[in-house]
């Protein structure tokens, strides 16, 4: 494995030579909060935060993408022929990303890279991106990676996997896609001997700090219906308001519609981030919907993440434990609870939410 010592004062010059030939896209500090998103010109990654409120699944998966590209003028050769927008003129690369949102791409490959489908526009996004990763030596209160299949120091979807060393950043390369980032950017220089001994140490140590855990291991052997006619369902979504910022901030969410945007002859077809917390996402054109009450969106929700995946993929959870859907919830609702009450269902003599 190799290691590369990057010296603080030379990562401004560095972003700035990678952006010829990347897309830089990072920790963006919008007010007091911090979002996922693209670097402008000669703009640094803020990495000073826990987290970004926004993950990094617009890198790959854009809230907003055009698929197609049409015109309906009579006139026009191409008229009536939708053609595919074009690619992005460069790849892309994804500087400062926490180890749980690298992770979350892996989970969320398994759905547009499926065996018998393959959604193109995402893995030509996803294989086009290169991702820097951050350890995380501070990790937050929610925080519950460790118990989800990652943990701060997980290398799991990463190309480079970054460690502040004060005055530099350590960077362990892990594939060929990460060593040509770094040599693009112009960072060479080789780190010291003992770099292995400071990952070890850092890990061991960041992965002490983290508190909160989930239970998991009964997930699978718990029978479908008898979740889903778990008696706590009611209680769970009573303070739900169906504003969707779980779905929204979540890494592993990939809901999604399409529609035709028109504007005289000429239009666009593009897919826009849905959510099945949306009492409109399951709405048929009949009128009918099999999700029309609160309740069976909240079970939706936590019955793909945390048994529909398991029984699918018999591989984790739909989940990174980044914490963001507790943080931010209005209403406090808290996956690590649901889960607990999931995963002890059928032990606990009554399964309510404490």
């Amino acid at each position: 494995m190799k290691y590369i010592r990057i010296d603080k004062a030379q990562w401004a010059q560095g972003l700035a030579a990678a952006e010829k030939a990347y897309r830089l896209f990072g920790p963006v500090r919008e007010g007091a909060m911090l979002n996922f998103a693209a670097l402008a010109p000669g703009q640094a990654p803020d990495l000073d935060g826990l987290n970004t409120r926004m993950s990094a699944r617009s890198v790959v998966y854009p809230q907003s993408e055009i698929l197609f590209e049409y015109t309906v003028d009579p006139n026009d050769p191409d008229g009536n022929v939708l053609k595919e927008a074009p690619a992005p003129a460069k790849p892309a690369a994804a500087v400062g990303i926490r180890p749980c949102d690298a992770y979350s791409f892996l989970l969320v490959r398994r759905n547009f890279d499926a065996p018998d489908v393959k959604d193109v526009y995402w893995l030509r996004n996803y294989e086009a991106t290169t991702f820097i990763g951050l350890a995380c030596d501070h990790p937050g209160s929610t925080c519950f990676c460790t118990s989800a299949g990652c943990g701060p120091y997980s290398e799991q979807g990463l190309d480079v996997l970054l460690q502040d060393a004060g005055d530099a950043y350590l960077a362990k390369i892990l594939t060929d896609k990460g060593a040509a980032f770094l040599a693009a950017a112009g960072w060479f220089t080789e780190a010291p001997a003992d770099s292995e001994g400071c990952f070890s140490a850092g890990k061991e140590a960041a992965e002490a700090k983290i508190t909160s855990t989930v239970e998991t291991d009964r997930l699978a052997e718990i029978p479908q219906m008898a979740l889903y006619d778990a008696n706590f369902w009611e209680d769970i979504a009573f303070s739900c308001i169906n504003c969707g910022t779980c779905t929204y901030l979540c890494p592993t969410c990939w809901c999604f519609d399409i529609q035709d945007e028109v504007r005289g002859k000429h239009g666009i077809r593009e897919r826009n981030w849905d959510s099945c917390m949306f009492p409109l996402f399951t709405l048929h054109g009949s009128g009918h919907n099999p999700r029309g009450q609160k309740v069976q969106r909240v079970r939706q929700r936590f019955m793909h993440k945390l048994k529909y995946y398991v029984d699918k993929y018999g591989d984790g959870i739909q989940c990174v434990g980044c914490g963001r859907c507790i943080q931010y919830c209005p209403v406090n609702i808290d996956i690590r609870k649901v889960c607990q009450l999931m995963n002890r269902f059928g032990q606990d003599a009554a399964c309510k939410v404490a």
